[in-house]
């Protein structure tokens, strides 16, 4: 299926975005920042239109954009420490965005900038700044003569840091996977309490059905035995009243009459 026009404007600026992101920027430069907030509403709007790309292509363009949203992101940081841990953590695009490449624009950003934040840690370590003034030919000359001791403390020193932040990485991966085993854990027991609560919720339910359906034979049994009891009591008083109205009978023809 042909590519939109919409599609076709996203891949241009996002392949103009990966040259800009490529070339040594001044720390003033915006227009990059400008241009991959234009980069996320065309991907938005690109998701909704009615000749939307296959959901493959969408996600290569997500990473892209992503990838260069994070890298402005950790230009921001104060150190450089930071940054390069901040770039550790972004993920490139598989795909060239153009076909005149033949390796991702995004994956020679990502090697550059992890260099280059290497580079600064470097020269952070060293104490080296290009704005300081010459030196004398006796201070050139100390220095000579301590370089080689320095070079030894800067690179000791950087991998104490390169192995810090390995383990500050370690230490996030063994937490969150101590979460995931903890979330796991709790889920399968609120399972198993939401499980015994069921049984015991249906066996509730089955003796009330139970106990419902002998109070209905015991409801019945007892109106038909107060049916029979007032059929008998109703019979004796009947006989009863004759037995008086025939005796008072009796007295009245058997006893003689007062004079």
């Amino acid at each position: 299926m042909a590519a939109s026009r919409l599609e076709l404007n996203l891949v241009r600026l996002l392949s103009r975005c990966e040259a800009m992101a490529a070339e040594k920027r001044d720390p003033d430069e915006w227009r990059l920042e400008k241009y991959v907030g234009a980069l996320e509403d065309m991907l938005q709007a690109l998701k909704v239109h009615a000749s939307k790309p296959a959901s493959e292509v969408i996600n290569e363009y997500s990473w892209k954009v992503d990838f260069l949203k994070g890298m402005l992101q950790a230009e921001k940081l104060t150190t450089s420490s930071e940054k390069a841990l901040a770039n550790q953590f972004l993920a490139p695009g598989r795909v060239p965005t153009t076909a005149r490449e033949r390796v991702p624009a995004t994956k020679t950003v990502h090697l550059q900038s992890r260099a280059r934040y290497t580079s600064e840690m470097r020269s952070e370590l060293l104490g080296t700044d290009s704005a300081e003034p010459e030196m004398d030919v006796r201070k050139r000359t100390g220095v000579a003569e301590s370089q080689p001791v320095n070079e030894k403390q800067s690179a000791a020193e950087l991998d104490l840091v390169l192995q810090r932040h390995q383990n500050l990485q370690e230490k996030l991966a063994e937490e969150m996977l101590g979460l995931a085993r903890s979330l796991k854990t709790n889920t399968l027991a609120a399972q198993s309490v939401i499980k015994k609560d069921n049984q015991t919720l249906s066996h509730s339910l089955k003796m009330a059905d139970q106990n419902l359906e002998k109070l209905k034979t015991e409801s019945e049994r007892l109106e038909q035995h107060t049916q029979k009891s007032v059929n008998w009591l109703l019979w004796a008083m009947l006989i009863i009243v004759c037995f008086i109205f025939i005796s008072m009978i009796l007295f009245i023809r058997i006893m003689p009459k007062l004079k």
